[in-house]
């Protein structure tokens, strides 16, 4: 008899192909399907929003239904199925239409958040019930389907309560008559003995967005009271579901070695730096990967031309024309071209590149930018346009064929990030020979290799990093970068083949993932074998 492969349930609150708003669905998307070609038995869980019953793969229901109790009343749902793209992976979604199925971009409302009238956003108010009941749903779904995971998966603060409510469960099982009683139903003695060999493990993807709410809303969660401590779930007077999942995950992992590092210091953890260092042996830092499939310069349906490392120079030439040709700009093959895509927000920078974006622009280059955000950031890219025609390239929005076609005609890519915890676009363009300038924080330190003369001649070298976020260094690192094109076109052909030549593949990240999984299943789990205090 073959052995039995490792089972993993991936619960995530957006899925690309379904839904999306930010990296978290594209990972959701893509690492269960990986794993799933390296042989382990994978599902994912999700909401089941407006948006995905217009999916190209819309789900069907199986029939299963439940109720689970958020605070005073009982909230039915029910289970849904597809199949996640491209794969035999199935996908399973909690419906709960007042819960979820609210999203309607033409009215403002997105997946978590509406638009006030100001232009501004605002959280839902009853987000934290909304996933309360999310998290408790994932466990009905695993008794009604029978699908009992050797790793339970969660990502980020929609889903950081599953790996307390296991807990709570586990001691339900276990407490006698003078213990403290759980308000958490007592499972049967066949879902408990499956709930204690399920492990969890816990992603954090953007520290920033923590699940924070007012303290009376802890009756919703059915929790106990006395997990409401500053150990625990508590946070300055607030319930913090992030923090619930760092306390008692089996494992963490962020989507990066440094920023793993980075998290547990004051300066990038949000006000958990405290706790994450607690538990700093659990921490472990994996980088996301890139769907070759899609961002690949030689099989790429939206390029003026598909090319490889040997023809990098012919097909960027072909690409860049077209780029030109799109934005209005001179095509001129020989102007560096320097592009980003970006949410145009705090965090990506935006005020570097607006302190420096004059003084480089005074030289003979162009300047494309893809996205939407903040009305600031609009207001100052459009006056960029407007004082260097010519020059410069603006689009407000999001457009994923324009993106491409940025990624393939761009000789430069700007990312000037604050905090990155992994990024995607620097590995988009290290596959494109579009090369990355970022600044060394997070997964951006990870995954480029800063062109210094050393790295450039032992042939190491994929790119430009800076470390001060100053508009100094940034300018300082785009004119490095801009000598190097135009005085020395071999060094820079070189440049440009290293970073193709890199692998940040799925299949490099799931390999990690599933190593971390064996060894969680072989540890028999952390804290949530026996639970903090």
């Amino acid at each position: 008899m073959g052995t039995k492969p490792l089972r993993c349930l991936y619960a995530a609150s957006e899925v690309a192909g379904f839904a999306k708003t930010g990296g978290l669905a594209d990972v959701a998307g893509s690492l269960p399907r990986a794993l799933a070609e390296r042989g382990l038995d994978c599902a994912v869980i999700m909401p089941l929003y407006r948006c995905v019953r217009s999916a190209k793969n819309p789900p069907t229901s199986t029939g299963l239904t439940f109720s689970v109790p958020i605070g005073a009343r009982a909230i039915s749902g029910s289970l849904f199925r597809a199949v996640l793209p491209h794969s035999g992976v199935p996908i399973f979604f909690v419906e709960q239409p007042d819960f979820f199925e609210r999203d309607d971009p033409a009215a403002g409302m997105g997946l978590y958040q509406f638009t006030l009238p100001d232009g501004g956003k605002r959280d839902y108010p009853d987000n934290s019930a909304r996933y309360v009941f999310f998290c408790r749903a994932v466990l009905e779904a695993m008794r009604l389907l029978d699908f009992w995971p050797d790793v339970l998966h969660v990502n980020d603060w929609q889903a950081a309560l599953l790996p307390v409510y296991l807990h709570e469960q586990r001691r339900a099982h276990r407490q006698t008559a003078s213990s403290q009683p759980s308000r958490l139903a007592k499972p049967g003695p066949e879902v408990a003995e499956r709930i204690a060999n399920v492990r969890t493990l816990l992603t954090i993807h953007n520290i920033a967005y923590q699940g924070v709410f007012w303290h009376l809303d802890m009756p919703l969660t059915g929790l106990p009271w006395t997990l409401f401590n500053y150990e625990q779930l508590e946070y300055h007077g607030h319930i913090n579901f992030l923090k619930g999942g760092i306390v008692f995950a089996d494992s963490i992992t962020t989507v990066s070695p440094m920023y793993a590092r980075e998290i547990q210091t004051p300066y990038y953890g949000c006000g958990l730096h405290g706790v994450l260092a607690q538990r700093s042996q659990h921490i472990h830092g994996i980088v996301n990967g890139a769907d070759y499939r899609i961002w690949d310069p030689a099989i790429d349906p939206y390029l003026a031309a598909n090319y490889d490392a040997a023809q990098v120079r012919k097909g960027k030439a072909a690409c860049k024309k077209a780029l030109q040709k799109h934005y209005h700009l001179p095509e001129k093959p020989r102007v560096p071209l320097l592009g980003m895509v970006s949410r145009l927000v705090d965090q990506k920078g935006l005020d570097l590149l607006g302190q420096s974006a004059h003084a480089f622009l005074q030289h003979d280059l162009q300047l494309v930018v893809l996205g939407e955000g903040d009305p600031v950031y609009h207001a100052m890219l459009l006056e960029l346009r407007q004082k260097f025609p010519g020059r410069v390239g603006l689009t407000l929005g999001q457009d994923e064929k324009l993106a491409h076609q940025i990624e393939g005609g761009a000789d430069l890519f700007l990312m000037p990030s604050q905090f990155e915890p992994c990024g995607l676009s620097q590995l988009y363009s290290l596959k494109y020979g579009t090369v990355p300038l970022v600044r060394a924080t997070g997964g951006l330190a990870d995954t480029v290799v800063d062109a210094t003369e050393a790295n450039l001649a032992a042939g190491k070298a994929t790119g430009f990093a800076f470390l001060p976020y100053t508009p100094a260094a940034f300018l300082e690192t785009v004119h490095r970068a801009l000598c190097l094109y135009c005085d020395y076109p071999e060094r820079w052909l070189a440049l440009q083949q290293t970073g193709m030549g890199q692998d940040w593949s799925w299949n490099r990240s799931a390999a990690e993932y599933e190593k971390l999984y064996h060894k969680l299943i072989k540890e028999g789990g952390g804290p949530a074998k026996n639970g903090p205090r």
